[in-house]
């Protein structure tokens, strides 16, 4: 492992998330926010910093390896939520303490969506714009851009990606080269993103918010512009636009790539993962609807708009709202929590454990039934017509266990600072899983969380993006043995 190049990388990419910041500028030079300078301030911070890594350490080359990857991976998101609560930091009369400017910070660059800002229709243009720009950012993993766009990193670009595409299937790649394959996933992504931002334009919403929105749609973050988020533009075509994106977001990027390399679209029907995906959003559709009406708490066409809209946004791990979901009769609030587990499929911008570890611990569960009662056969687990190898298998079952009990121990943790069962409860299944929204006294925002706790869902924010091995297999002493 090498100092030298690690540094030498970082600071190629804190230089380049530097570039980021530009955007912000225009925007507040444009509706005259007066909020430039704490974002110039910004960029001198974090291109100093960059610079300071990378020129003592330019000459530096060597073939990144796995471990250097996860090394970069884990300290760059780290880093990275540091100097992007800069702007947060110095915005006047806006401007957040520094633990509310982290935690904003990495909720919005891990998509996760929570949020410790009370008035964010009130906020200055330039921070409404940056806070969904970090979504965007992070939804396809700033990582990957570096790789597509740095050929510096050679062939070592394949440690860093191996390092951000969540999912346990890592290796494939789309196409022979890694930086094509890093290229490819990027115009998808912009290409959906532009895509939504034209049907946001076209069901209503001025520029400045379906850019927004559609940054934060396409990330699958649930950032918004307004306090009330979709719902504060009560229009259902717009509601509807917002779960189809949802769910494109949500499924396998190699899927898109497939389909448009292909111009037709079978490969969905025939992906078991996004089958499984779409019928459980289904499933989950018509279990809520039906309680919704069964229960009075809304009219027959509202409680289809609300019921279905919040199943793909929780279950997907946006976050988004048209309806305080937290106060729905029974055990439904409990239910939308625990399909946000489930998550988005492998290889998209969805958080939670992704569907296809769901279908591998039920296929796994289904065969260790059948071995009680045909204990000598021997069956395979598939997906599809594959059979999966038995290494993936148990990695599946070791990621559950250390997913459970990660959550555990947080959960502690946060209950340890004075919040009680259910908000410790939401709050750290929520930054796990990049989801956003909780339950309890965070309902609303997370504002009045104490400050240790904040600190405790920064930590599960960043595990859950980096799908948690990332970001332990750092504190084993076998990681730093030569």
């Amino acid at each position: 492992m090498s100092l030298r190049i690690i540094l030498r990388i970082l600071g190629m990419l804190l230089m380049m998330f530097s570039l980021t910041m530009v955007p912000p500028i225009l925007i507040s030079l444009l509706f005259g926010d007066a909020q430039w300078d704490a974002f110039a301030i910004a960029i001198i911070i974090t291109a100093a910093t960059g610079l300071m890594m990378y020129l003592p350490n330019r000459l530096a080359r060597k073939e990144l390896r796995t471990r250097d990857g996860f090394l970069i991976a884990a300290l760059f998101w780290s880093v990275l939520g540091l100097f992007g609560s800069l702007p947060l930091m110095l915005t006047g009369d806006a401007a957040l303490s520094l633990t509310d400017a982290v935690f904003e910070s990495f909720s919005g660059l891990t998509t996760t969506g929570a949020t410790v800002i009370t008035g964010i229709d009130f906020l200055p243009e330039s921070i409404l714009y940056y806070r969904q720009q970090l979504q965007w950012l992070g939804g396809m993993g700033i990582v990957v851009l570096a790789v597509a766009i740095l050929p510096t990193l050679g062939v070592g670009g394949m440690a860093l990606y191996r390092t951000e595409i969540p999912g346990p299937l890592k290796d494939s790649k789309l196409t022979p080269r890694i930086t094509e394959t890093a290229k490819a996933l990027w115009y998808i992504y912009a290409a959906l993103t532009i895509t939504c931002f034209l049907a946001y334009m076209a069901a209503g919403m001025n520029w400045f918010d379906a850019l927004g929105h559609s940054f934060s749609t396409v990330a699958i973050g649930g950032f918004s512009t307004y306090d009330a988020s979709i719902g504060h533009f009560d229009s259902a075509t717009i509601e509807l636009i917002c779960m189809l994106f949802l769910i494109i977001s949500a499924m396998s990027f190699s899927l898109h790539f497939l389909a448009w390399r292909g111009r037709r679209i079978r490969h969905y029907f025939q992906d078991p993962e996004a089958r499984f995906l779409l019928m459980f959003l289904a499933f989950l559709s018509v279990i809520t609807v039906i309680s919704l009406w069964l229960t009075g708490t809304y009219d027959t066409e509202r409680g289809l708009r609300h019921g279905i809209f919040q199943v793909v946004s929780v279950a997907t791990t946006a976050g988004f709202g048209v309806a305080d979901f937290s106060a729905w009769p029974g055990a439904l609030p409990f239910l939308l929590f625990v399909a946000a587990f489930v998550g988005g499929c492998s290889g998209s911008t969805g958080g939670g454990m992704k569907v296809i570890r769901i279908i591998l611990i039920l296929k796994q569960g289904m065969r260790e039934v059948m071995r009680l009662i045909h204990p000598n056969a021997v069956i395979a687990v598939k997906i599809g017509k594959v059979s999966v190898p038995d290494g993936i298998a148990q990695a599946v079952w070791g990621f559950f266990s250390v997913y459970v009990m990660l959550f555990f121990l947080m959960l502690v943790g946060v209950m340890a600072t004075g919040v009680d069962q259910v908000t410790a409860w939401s709050t750290v299944a929520s930054a796990l899983n990049n989801l956003g929204p909780a339950l309890g006294e965070a309902s609303a925002n997370y504002g009045e969380m104490p400050t240790l706790s904040k600190w405790i869902l920064v930590i599960a924010m960043l595990l859950g993006r980096l799908e948690i091995f990332t970001v332990l297999v750092l504190f084993t002493p076998a990681f730093w043995r030569r």
